[in-house]
């Protein structure tokens, strides 16, 4: 890749060079600050989004920023459209026509029992800035207005040439390793001759911003996500932005019917949207149009030496469900942690390679499962093939996608190859591969979930009752590896003895929500991934731990 110039030029070093500054790349500085990992991230445009989209982040998702302490911080920005829950489907919105195809995110309250977070309704354009705000907080190097112009790897690094589109100057940067969330036209990944798999684009829409009071009026108390208007003369996706004045039209374009985008002309919008309300006299102002394509893509790989694809870059998805923003963000959680112990030097170079390992296959399971939700919904403007979406149809909702995915290979021990990456139910009951459970516990007089404790460390969980057979060993011996072996590996003791450094604080029992009898372990990676456990004692703890800790980490 070669865009140079002749330019003077400074030279700096970062373990790790981030390339695009969206939510992706955002995400991947405030992960990477959050364990300390310096690095610089440049982005081509001046700012974060300006367009309100993406706005469906997912329990998982929201989890991550849980524990990354920004949790609080985009429920504020987002709690304009906090009451917003339902998808609706209907030919107009006058009257009471249609069907709403869910009405609650969570009907019952039922994901209290698997996470202590919950579904988040914010758009790109108001999580951005938060985002860009935390990871500057933690000493994030983000440079916005900057452009990649060059890069060449070797065995022991890459070499970046950066251009700032304020002042032309050339930066020559030397980084350990490079990320690429550069989006779908990823340059970065055409430059590594990266291919991609899939049925490809699936269909076209403009999204249109506009402003009319009297929507509101229209819309009435029907506080839902997305309105599926169906018209067949003016069909389309209706967004709240505010449910007051601002809102959102995503409208069929088919440019492989010669349209252009030219031809969405501010008259044509509005009255494509009065039709589709079905309000002929609606006052309409367009305010904005952007172009995009919902496509089905997946990379062929994942990494190139020391370059990794993460979000739009590695993989194409409908945007029926959200899940290809917060599939994105949870390849970069991912990635964060492994690099940061590639780079602290307590693990092996070759944990990077399970990043591949492990995102890609759910990845390529989640496209399908995003393609089958864009037929069940009948989106606007796409007309499936034969086949579309893989298989799956509405079996097993959505749930078990945003937070039921599992590794069955990759960075860990005993998890079953065959084993699904989308399970057709929820069984988050600490099999090796799956998200740990989420359990309410006590630590000294503070509430907290067991997901608040994987972030910079491994964690072993072992009994801390004074009966039976106690911790088996396993606490002592974790203390031990984790000092000779440099590793960062925190031990915790959960009981109601004195010896026990977290307590329940419910009856639920925690051995069995992780599948262990007395004297088991569960080990758990810094992204709250079980890595390996014992289901029961062993003869020499500190010998099995040690040998979980070495194939895991790849310090072989």
């Amino acid at each position: 890749m070669n865009r140079s110039e002749e330019a003077p030029e400074a030279t700096q070093h970062t373990p790790v060079l981030i390339v695009g500054g969206s939510l992706v790349g955002l995400s991947t500085s405030l992960f990477l600050g959050r364990l300390g990992v310096p690095h610089v991230l440049v982005e081509r445009h001046s700012g974060t989004s300006i367009h309100p989209r993406g706005r469906g982040n997912n329990v998982r998702t929201m989890e991550l920023f849980r524990v990354a302490e920004a949790q609080r911080s985009i429920e504020e920005a987002a709690s304009v459209l906090a009451d917003n829950h339902g998808i609706l489907q209907t030919p107009t919105l006058v009257g009471d026509a249609g069907e709403w195809l869910f009405k609650e995110i969570d009907p019952g309250g039922g994901l209290a029992r698997f996470s202590p977070a919950g579904w988040c309704l914010c758009s790109q354009n108001d999580l951005e800035p938060v985002l860009l705000e935390r990871a500057r907080e933690l000493g994030g190097d983000l440079r916005f207005h900057t452009e990649l112009m060059s890069f060449e790897q070797d065995p022991q690094g890459v070499t970046a040439r950066l251009k700032s589109r304020d002042t032309g100057e050339h930066t020559t940067v030397r980084a350990d390793y490079l990320v690429a969330a550069d989006g779908p036209r990823s340059p970065v990944r055409e430059h590594l001759g990266i291919g991609q798999n899939g049925p490809g684009d699936l269909f076209h829409n403009v999204s249109i911003t506009f402003t009319s009071r009297a929507l509101a009026d229209v819309v009435g108390d029907r506080r839902f996500i997305v309105c599926y208007l169906t018209n067949p003369e003016a069909d389309g996706a209706l967004l709240p932005v505010d449910n007051r004045e601002h809102w959102v039209f995503h409208a069929p374009w088919h440019p492989e019917n010669g349209e252009t985008l030219e031809e969405f002309t501010d008259e044509r919008c509005a009255e494509h949207i009065r039709r589709a309300v079905g309000v002929p006299d609606l006052d309409v102002k367009i305010t904005g149009r952007a172009a995009w394509h919902a496509a089905e893509r997946v990379a062929e790989r994942y990494a190139d030496g020391r370059v990794f694809l993460a979000g739009d870059s590695a993989h194409e998805m409908s945007p029926t469900g959200a899940f290809g923003s917060n599939t994105g963000i949870q390849d970069a959680h991912n990635l964060a942690w492994k690099l940061a112990a590639v780079l602290g030097g307590w693990a092996g170079p070759g944990l990077l390679e399970s990043y591949d390992e492990e995102r890609r296959p759910v990845a390529e399971a989640t496209s399908a499962r995003a393609s089958s939700r864009s037929v069940e919904h009948s989106h606007p403007g796409y007309t499936p093939g034969p086949g579309a979406g893989g298989p799956g149809g509405r079996k097993g909702g959505i749930l078990n996608v945003a937070l039921g995915y599992r590794y069955p290979r990759g960075a860990v021990l005993g998890a079953d190859p065959a084993t699904p990456v989308v399970p057709e139910g929820m069984r988050l009951t600490g099999e090796p591969g799956s998200r740990a459970p989420h359990l309410w516990l006590n630590r000294a007089g503070a509430r907290i979930s067991t997901l608040d404790l994987y972030e910079r460390s491994l964690v072993l969980l072992s009994a801390g009752d004074d009966s039976g057979d106690g911790d088996a060993g396993w606490h002592s011996a974790a203390k031990r590896l984790a000092e000779v072996m440099s590793v960062p590996l925190d031990s915790y003791r959960i009981g109601s003895g004195p010896g026990a450094e977290l307590s329940p604080a419910t009856d639920a029992d925690w051995a069995q929500a992780h599948g262990v009898r007395a004297g088991g372990a569960v080990l758990v990676r810094p992204d709250g991934f079980v890595a390996w456990r014992s289901e029961g004692p062993a003869a020499d703890p500190e010998s099995e731990l040690r040998n979980a800790l070495t194939a895991i980490l790849a310090r072989n």
